[in-house]
């Protein structure tokens, strides 16, 4: 260990002797190195905002839908994803024949729902009722607008963002008049109103009545015009006996992701007892995790970007060692009496080889330092809409750190190869 010490104390005072010649040796390699730092962290960054992104789609890992539709029809366009699982009506049971029920009991579901989600203690539940049209009389016309029909956990589930305000409570389907939160392009349909001023809209037809805006949901970009709106599924309900013959309605679970396929075929057949005969279940996985292309496409992402600064890298390591031996021509006499003073071949290799990997090793702290700096830069940040911003990866810390050594032992070899060969009456001739 005293040995190790001493040869890496006598490199750090080589490195600061000759402080000129290896810094201008080791730009290069400190740019390098916080490349590689950068784009792993890049990957890393642009991994968690896909993630977010997809949440606010699918839910988040690891989210279960489950759609009911009569035994015998079609489940609608509820969520699809893989590991799907069916479980349809017991035998016996009817289908959409004569005599038999033509619309899904909803209630009957939310209630074996209910009953199913407090056996298993699911954190987050939500039911959602997609595909519907509510007539709201706006400033200017009567216009039709997307509706859906959720319960509060769905906000977290899907990591919804949020412009202005705030987003739905239970407790909000207490309030005469229901709580509402609609999209930005709406909002200025209404002329921007103050949210703290209570704003309220006008439904008219199904679910007539008015409704107070608590909440804004911000565009997706400059193309969105959607004007949307959502309300809590229990104070729609309140209002009307039955949901509209076009809403899509399911159900979602956020659960561990290492149960989810384990769960899902055992919660199928558990909702499929507690709702009866006459109605099929089907239960999907709908968040990004179920979607292997999506992280694969990450990996072929960091490879090529990765391979890009490991090139750059490689041919800063080329320039150092050229650097380095033609210091070894400058030092063959500094080496030749430290041989004649009894410094061994491995001692006098090690020294010369641990000049090049400390010197690459300060260029990769700095070059990683850079890279942290850029990176937490506001305009760069801007690029990833994350609400949960991820600390610098400690993975690209030390990817690019190890790289840094790495290439200084590479760049290092052939010099201190070429001075433990030089003869020791050569070198005092010089």
């Amino acid at each position: 260990m005293s040995a190790i010490v001493g040869a890496l104390a006598e490199a750090w005072a080589e490195v600061r002797h000759h402080k000129l010649r290896v810094l201008l040796s080791l730009i290069g390699i400190a740019l390098a190195v916080g490349a590689i730092a950068a784009v792993v962290a890049f990957s890393e960054y642009q991994k968690q905002a896909m993630a977010e992104n997809s949440d606010r789609e699918g839910g988040r890992q690891a989210t279960l839908s489950i759609s009911a539709a009569l035994a015998g029809g079609d489940t609608g366009p509820g969520p699809v994803g893989p590991d799907v699982v069916m479980a349809g009506p017991v035998p016996g049971a009817q289908g959409q024949s004569s005599g038999g029920p033509s619309t899904v009991d909803w209630d009957g579901v939310d209630a074996a729902f209910a009953r199913v989600a407090e056996r298993y203690g699911f954190s987050h539940t939500t039911r959602v009722a997609e595909g519907m049209q509510l007539t709201l009389q706006t400033p200017d016309q009567v216009r039709p607008v997307q509706t859906r029909l959720i319960d509060p956990d769905w906000t977290v589930i899907h990591r919804a963002p949020l412009k202005e305000g705030r987003w739905l409570r239970a407790s909000d389907a207490e309030l005469l008049a229901p709580a509402v939160v609609i999209s930005q392009p709406l909002w200025e349909a209404y002329g921007s109103p103050d949210l703290a001023q209570h704003p309220t809209i006008t439904i008219t037809g199904d679910g007539a009545g008015v409704a107070q805006v608590v909440g804004v949901t911000p565009k997706q970009g400059p193309w969105d015009d959607q004007k949307t709106m959502v309300m809590l599924y229990d104070a729609y309900r309140s209002r009307v006996d039955q949901l509209p013959a076009e809403a899509s309605v399911h159900r979602e679970v956020w659960v561990p992701p290492a149960m989810a396929r384990e769960i899902g075929p055992v919660l199928a057949m558990d909702m499929r007892a507690a709702v009866g005969t006459g109605t099929s279940i089907s239960v999907s996985r709908t968040d990004w995790g179920s979607r292997p292309e999506m992280e694969s496409s990450m990996v072929m992402f960091e490879l090529v970007a990765g391979g890009i600064a490991g090139l750059v890298l490689l041919l800063g390591g080329l320039g150092l060692v050229n650097i380095q031996l033609v210091a070894m021509r400058q030092r063959i006499r500094e080496i030749g009496i430290r041989r004649s003073f009894g410094a061994t071949a491995g001692r006098i290799f090690t020294t010369v080889l641990l000049e090049s990997v400390v010197a690459t090793a300060v260029a990769g702290v700095f070059g990683i330092a850079l890279a942290v700096v850029i990176l937490r830069m506001p305009f760069v940040m801007q690029m990833f809409p994350m609400q949960d911003v991820p600390p610098f990866p400690l993975r690209a810390a030390f990817t690019a750190l190890i790289a840094a050594v790495a290439i200084g032992a590479l760049a290092g070899f052939i010099p201190a190869l070429t001075a433990v060969r030089s003869r020791v009456i050569d070198a005092l001739r010089f």
